[in-house]
């Protein structure tokens, strides 16, 4: 016997990357993090928190944090909607659309929470291939009739980049919902926040936990107009923001000299490691986000994958469609991409044989 709804029963859970309880002497290169720690305003900011207040309600608005984000985005504050990282985001914009009869598309391969949540709604779920050389499959995303449509931009894990002039042509094409999922858009070298603005069914998604060193707080917001965020409302848990990352992340949003020296850092590394790793006869994909999609030469991407973190190195495997024979690895700091390209070759990955 079951408790749960059948689509719940027979749907599988989302698997994160390798979480090791204990870090030491591993070089974490698996789950997109920043390898530099977070803006020391921010820090700050959480010393300076005031814990006696953590036995109220907090603000279910957010209002600092959403304050801060209106600023950096240039919009008035009720075009921005915070959430419990951008996760909660996705979760909320598919309780609000999706459902038996309203599909969710996506291009794939992608982030798999989009597919996640419209199991979770029992909604239709497209997948839609993307192109041979992984970039985004416009005419056949625009086709799709989906009541939503997620697109990673820069996507994971390819590292595709769409131009907002594509996003702007495909917003116009949809009658449904177009969620522009922007985690790594610092790293890139444009963005398409101007499209929610713009469009009235554009929504963008932010979050802090990559270029802003803070994914173990939890925060990121959503980005649109406000009829579109009084639907969105509906779906909000009450208080999904507490004070503390409220405080830490205005603080963060509010340091851009900090943000941009670990952006300017993070993309000098990562061409740094596409040249390396292509002068050892690896096939890398262009990125732009903190990551790099590579090709493993014998098609054993388990093996290397496995190899790898016998070395003390992880980097993410994908077992999945198109995606057996790469990795997906995160671009760490000049340290453990050391350490990365030294377990490469002690592995001998090019020539290796599965």
């Amino acid at each position: 016997m079951s408790f749960f709804k059948d689509n719940i029963e027979a749907m599988d859970a989302y698997v994160p990357g390798d979480q090791p309880a204990d870090m030491g002497g591993v070089v974490k290169l698996n789950q997109n993090e920043n390898p530099y720690p977070p803006s020391p305003k921010a820090l700050a900011a959480m010393r300076k928190f005031d814990g006696a207040s953590l036995r109220l309600y907090p603000d279910p608005m957010v209002g600092c944090f959403r304050k801060a984000a209106a600023e950096l985005m240039g919009v008035a504050e009720d075009w921005i909607l915070p959430g419990d990282g951008s996760d909660d985001l996705i979760i909320m914009i598919a309780r609000a659309v999706a459902g038996p009869g309203r599909a969710v598309a996506y291009p794939y391969p992608t982030f798999p929470f989009y597919f996640t949540q419209g199991q979770v709604e029992n909604a239709p779920c497209i997948k839609v291939p993307a192109n041979e050389d992984f970039s985004l499959p416009l005419e056949a995303l625009a086709a799709t009739g989906a009541a939503v449509t997620f697109v990673a931009n820069p996507n994971s894990p390819t590292g595709a980049t769409a131009t907002p002039d594509q996003l702007a042509w495909l917003a116009r094409q949809l009658s449904g919902l177009l969620v522009l999922d922007e985690a790594y858009v610092d790293f890139a070298d444009q963005n398409a926040a101007k499209l929610a603005i713009d469009r009235p069914n554009v929504v963008v998604l932010r979050t802090l936990s990559k270029a802003y060193s803070l994914a173990g707080l939890r925060l990121g917001f959503g980005l649109a107009n406000p009829a579109l965020m009084a639907g969105l409302l509906k779906t909000k848990a009450i208080y999904n923001v507490g004070p503390l990352p409220a405080a830490v992340g205005a603080a963060a949003l509010a340091d851009r000299k900090y943000h941009d020296r670990c952006v300017k850092l993070i993309r000098q590394q990562r061409s740094r490691l596409e040249k390396e790793l292509a002068a050892r006869g690896l096939k890398v994909y262009p990125s732009g986000g903190n990551y790099l999609m590579v090709v493993v030469p014998s098609g054993d991407g388990r093996g290397v994958f496995e190899a790898l973190k016998a070395r003390g190195v992880l980097v993410r495997y994908f077992n999945e469609d198109r995606l057996r024979d790469k990795l997906r690895i995160s671009v760490g700091t000049e340290r453990e991409n050391d350490a990365l390209l030294a377990a490469i070759d002690e592995a001998k990955v090019v020539g290796r044989r599965s």
